[in-house]
């Protein structure tokens, strides 16, 4: 049954750009600035992090989603323009870049199993959102890009560059970081960017599919398995500096910044 937004739940007292729904063991966490696209913002990295930083022990699956046509358009550029205009040092940048990491961590390597459901496009931030989940399912109409480059910044968000080399190899990372090109969800399945494409209409069938054998699984069992899944996967890597993302971040983004001239083509804009 497809998710409906009333179903989820505003947090008290703020406008929220996350919203959740719990079904049993199973909690549903919704992107919601779709008049953005659900670009990302500080306080959508917030909020998050206030959901899977300490999450309720009893859940078994936390669902990624977002609302509207696309999953996230990427980072909010206009917030990111702000803050190089208030410190062009680049303080503001390192410190969101930080909490975007934290988020990653806390899906990546959080006891619940995590699946991201993926519909229009998953840009940037939004791309890396979604590859931190253990399972991905998409629609076939979905699509995906890397532009950070183009912007004349580094693929260093939310530790997604070593996490992306490991799930899909360095050639084909590569090619994708170095042209920017949008690919579709057929090639995204093919990538492993996808375990599974349907039907738009399918999602939640599909992501239902997915979570109703995991929350059977004997708690322990499952906490552990995801636990040597995460260890076995990271021990594959010859280095993880993911760790440097919000410095590497700031740093270029400041030299970008002093280099461009004013009007000219540099953080500004609305997301990547």
């Amino acid at each position: 049954m497809k998710l409906s937004l009333p179903d989820f739940l505003t947090p008290a007292g703020r406008s929220a750009t996350v919203r959740t729904r719990r079904e049993g063991p199973v909690l549903h966490v919704e992107l919601h600035a779709p008049d953005t696209g659900n670009a990302v913002t500080e306080a959508m990295l917030d909020e998050l992090l206030d959901i899977v930083a300490a999450p309720d022990p009893e859940v078994r699956v936390l669902v990624l989603s977002g609302a509207g046509d696309d999953f996230c358009l990427g980072g909010d550029r206009t917030e990111f323009a702000g803050w190089l205009e208030e410190d062009p040092a680049g303080r503001g940048i390192r410190v969101a870049g930080e909490k975007a990491r934290r988020v990653c961590e806390a899906i990546s390597g959080g006891r619940a199993v995590t699946i991201a459901r993926v519909q229009g496009k998953a840009v940037g931030a939004g791309f890396a959102l979604a590859l931190a989940c253990d399972l991905r399912v998409g629609a076939d109409t979905a699509s995906f890009r890397l532009p950070e480059l183009a912007l004349g910044l580094p693929t260093a968000w939310g530790g997604l560059l070593p996490r992306l080399i490991h799930e899909v190899g360095a050639a084909r990372v590569r090619e994708l970081i170095l042209t920017g090109r949008a690919f579709d969800a057929a090639e995204a399945h093919e990538l492993s960017v996808l375990q599974r494409v349907v039907p738009e209409a399918e999602l939640d069938a599909a992501v239902a599919a997915w979570a109703k054998p995991v929350v059977r699984r004997p708690e322990a069992a499952l906490r552990v398995t995801k636990a040597l899944l995460n260890s076995y996967a990271a021990a594959t890597r010859l280095a993880d500096p993911s760790f440097l993302d919000a410095e590497l971040m700031a740093s270029v983004a400041a030299a970008t910044t002093r280099r461009t001239p004013a009007g000219g083509n540099g953080a500004g804009g609305s997301h990547s």
